[in-house]
Parts: C-alpha cells; structure tokens; sequence
C-alpha cells in the first residue's frame, strides 16, 4: 500500500505523543499492527479508526484531509474536542487483557435497599467486533414484603490501568447508570474479581450509594438457568454465600456508604 493521508495524519498525531508504545498501551492496540497503519501498510478498521481518532481529538474523517489542513485540525483540538467521542475511545481499553476475564459471573454486592442482606445477581461479559459488552440480571424475590423485582442492566466493560471498569444502564423506561470498579484475576486466583459497585437505591428515595462488590467466575458456557435461579437476596451468613464471598463483603468498617441529597 502507497503512503496516504492517512498514514502520514497518523504519523504527525503520533509524534504529538511521547512514543508510539504509550499510546498502543492507552488505546489497547498491537503495537504490531499499529505500526501497519503508521507505515501505511494497512487501514484500521473502522471501529478502530474511531477509537484512534476520538484518542487524538479529531474526526475519522479527518485523517482523509490534506496533511497541512490535518496539522491545523489537530492544532485546533489541542486534544479535549469531542469529549463524547474520547470517552468512547476508552473502551475497551486493553482488549487482550480484558479478553481473560469473558464468559458467565455470579455477582454479589451489599445493597442499600437490602439492608443486612447481600444482592446476588447474574453478569455476562462477551466480546462483539472488538467492544466487551456486560449484561446483568437482577431477579428479587421478598416474599415476606411481597416484592418481586426484575431488573436488567447493559453496558460496556473497559480494562484501563490495571482495572476493569464497567458501566451499566438499566433497561426501561426509567433507566439509571451503575458503575463497578474491579481488580483483574491474580497470577495464582483466576476466580473471583473484587472491587466496588457504586448506585443509587429504588427503596431508600433513589439515594446513590458505594459498597463491595465480588464477582464469581463461572467460565465462558454455564447453566444459565441454574445461575438465574441462584439470584435474589441473601442473609450474610447464609450458606449459600461462598465463604470467600462472605469474608470479602463483610471485611471494613462500613459495607454501604451513602448521603443524603440536598442541603440541611
């Protein structure tokens, strides 16, 4: 392939940057097949182009401009414009590594509309033309307050800095985002992922709320009926709660952390 527009756009964005590596790492490209498209051996797809693009605050389109109308379009940028673009450039991040943690989670989380009890739902994280997609189901079951919920939440899921980072909506016409922040497997536990789930709370006035999380690697084919059946609320010392599960959530001083909205 003849060098185009494009690779030479691509070649002075990069030279904005302090090396070639540190950006493959934020945008979780192979720097191999980077390098395809800075000699101008290969075209990004398109998907990728627009990672590429939002990460040096420009259009795809504009890497098609004549070279000097490129440097004055980035020059303009100075890198913040379209910051709806850039945020979608996160994600997915570092793909491969992110690619270790696909397939069916048992989720467990303390939720400030369970008080004392301990939320356990159902995630499934898989991959789809290079974006890892999340879908959750939540199914409650309060007999003795006659509540039953069903709720189901999509997302995106983003390995950045050594963390994953997913975000959630819920389905419906009233939607709300969640956001869950956890540690990858460690070299020696391929099991359980930890960190912390933040929200807000449909029982307690919509009040946001943090608190552990852990998820329960189940791998990447389960029996989706058994994992379905297994959701709902549960004592924290109930014993089908994993004890690593149980040992986790109730660790710290405080499990929920939440304020009230509005002055005094």
């Amino acid at each position: 392939m003849q060098d185009t527009s494009f690779a030479i756009n691509l070649r002075h964005a990069c030279s904005t940057r302090k090396s070639v590596s540190e950006i493959c790492r934020q945008l979780g490209v192979n720097r191999q097949q980077f390098n395809r498209y800075v000699n101008g051996e290969a075209m990004p797809s398109p998907h990728n182009l627009a990672r590429i693009a939002a990460f040096f605050g420009v259009r795809p389109g504009d890497f098609s401009l004549d070279p000097l109308k490129f440097e004055q379009r980035l020059l303009s940028s100075s890198g913040g414009a379209f910051e709806a673009d850039a945020l979608q450039a996160c994600f997915p991040g570092n793909l491969p590594a992110l690619r270790r943690h696909l397939g069916y989670y048992q989720t467990y989380h303390v939720s400030l509309s369970w008080p004392g009890m301990i939320v356990c739902s159902c995630t499934r994280i898989d991959e789809k033309d290079g974006v890892v997609r999340v879908k959750t189901i939540e199914r409650i079951q309060d007999r003795p307050h006659e509540i039953r919920q069903f709720s189901k939440y999509v997302g995106l899921a983003s390995f950045l800095q050594n963390r994953i980072f997913i975000v959630e909506r819920s389905t419906g016409a009233e939607s709300m985002i969640a956001e869950t922040i956890l540690a990858p497997f460690e070299t020696h536990q391929r099991i359980y992922l930890k960190g912390m789930t933040l929200g807000i709370s449909w029982r307690k006035q919509n009040l946001p709320y943090a608190s552990r999380a852990i998820w329960r690697h189940l791998g990447t084919d389960t029996d989706r009926r058994l994992l379905l059946s297994r959701c709902g609320v549960l004592p924290q010392n109930s014993r089908l709660l994993p004890p690593t599960v149980r040992e986790f959530l109730e660790g710290g001083d405080s499990p929920v952390l939440s304020a009230p909205l509005g002055g005094a």
